[in-house]
């Protein structure tokens, strides 16, 4: 059936009422730049402000997440696509540097310029910025969680294949250790972070056999961290793959499946008890599967490494909403929304503070946004945006 029509249907038929040669389900860069994703009201208020005059009316917007959780956090992700996108683009752009971790209410990007240079950009904005900031949060609670415990994002199968580089890059950024596809790797300047699937386990027909084969074939460089329970028990099968490679095996993974596990933690420390009995202390216990937060405060006292899936990949986005606060130089909110062009200052003691713009700046204050032309300037450092993430989780009490 490969290179045949689904059930009949040609391609062009199949998810494309309009024709054309369509293949994925995805936006084209030049559909994006050219806003073809707009939401379509954004198409129907520029059509109505044309026909007024009205299309380069000045105005300032901010980008920021309202909710009453005042011990809400997260890290701000995606502003590198905004910075793509806005090239070119009339319109004077300042943002929080990326991998800032902000509150609500605070402004995280704003927008100053004629509402018709940009105002067809919203959709792809918040785009942008609600998914990999929601990503980036994730990563970092997670890694929160694990503390000095290695974290790997597993979670790129569980989405768009599109998306993966966003992905991968918004859960590295937020404090993972490492990600497991490639071409994302290779963007980021990492290795890619993988170990035995089960059907390298299941085609070889035996635990030792994949152990072995995984040894001798692949560079000595990736850790040699063996899948155990494809057909085993999980104390026999770290056993049998210590045993089956002891000079060279780095950790064993339990991937069991919900149904089997009854108590995870109680089933690892009986593993870790077989391994250290029989002379494999070295070993190292690395879990993954339906890993959380939860999870992974629950393990920590046995594991020492984390494949993490859906609680990053498919995170909560951060509900940015992109807000008029001023129209033709006056204040000009709706209502529920604070009004008015707004600082966001760090303090001489590191905290932070939201400002009208038209206060006085206190003395030593720092503002934090930047011009966003200026941060992406050159190519940015993913490794040194990850490290601010993670010294800002290491100085500050965030709630998991």
């Amino acid at each position: 059936m490969h290179g045949e029509s689904v059930s009949g249907v040609g391609r062009d038929e199949v998810g494309n009422a309009g024709g054309g040669s369509r293949r994925f389900n995805t936006a084209s860069e030049e559909e994006i730049q050219s806003a073809a994703v707009a939401d379509v009201y954004f198409h129907r208020t520029m059509e109505v402000l044309r026909a007024r005059g009205l299309e380069n009316t000045p105005v300032h917007v901010e980008v920021a997440y309202k909710t009453s959780d005042e011990d809400a956090w997260f890290v701000v992700a995606g502003l590198d696509e905004v910075a793509t996108l806005l090239e070119g683009v009339e319109v004077e752009a300042r943002a929080v540097p990326e991998g800032t971790i902000c509150r609500p209410n605070e402004p995280v990007l704003t927008l100053s310029g004629p509402y018709g240079a940009f105002a067809e950009h919203e959709t792809a904005i918040l785009g942008f910025l609600c998914q990999a900031s929601g990503v980036a949060t994730g990563a970092a609670r997670c890694k929160m969680a694990a503390g000095e415990r290695p974290v790997v994002s597993f979670g790129a199968r569980r989405m768009h294949p599109a998306v993966t580089p966003m992905i991968e890059r918004a859960a590295y950024l937020g404090g993972c250790d490492g990600v497991a596809v490639e071409l994302a790797a290779d963007r980021l300047g990492i290795p890619a972070s993988g170990t035995i699937p089960h059907a390298l386990v299941l085609i070889l027909g035996s635990t030792a056999e994949a152990a072995k084969a995984f040894d001798e074939v692949v560079s000595e460089d990736v850790p040699r961290t063996v899948l155990i329970d494809t057909f085993d028990d999980e104390k026999f099968g770290a056993l049998i793959s210590a045993r089956a490679i002891p000079e060279s095996i780095y950790a064993v993974r339990f991937d069991t499946p919900g149904n089997r596990r009854g108590d995870f933690r109680d089933l690892i420390r009986e593993c870790r008890w077989e391994l250290d009995r029989n002379g494999f202390e070295h070993v190292k216990v690395f879990a993954s599967g339906g890993i959380d937060v939860e999870y992974i405060l629950h393990l920590n006292p046995v594991c020492d490494a984390y494949g993490v899936g859906g609680e990053i990949a498919s995170a909560p986005m951060i509900d940015y909403s992109l807000d008029i606060v001023e129209v033709n130089g006056e204040d000009r909110s709706k209502r529920g929304k604070r009004g008015g062009r707004k600082r966001l200052l760090v303090l001489e003691n590191g905290t932070r503070k939201v400002l009208p713009a038209s206060s006085a700046i206190p003395t030593g204050a720092k503002d934090l946004l930047q011009p966003l032309g200026e941060l992406y300037a050159s190519q940015t450092d993913v490794s040194a945006l990850r490290e601010r993430v993670l010294s800002q989780l290491a100085t500050r009490d965030y709630p998991l």
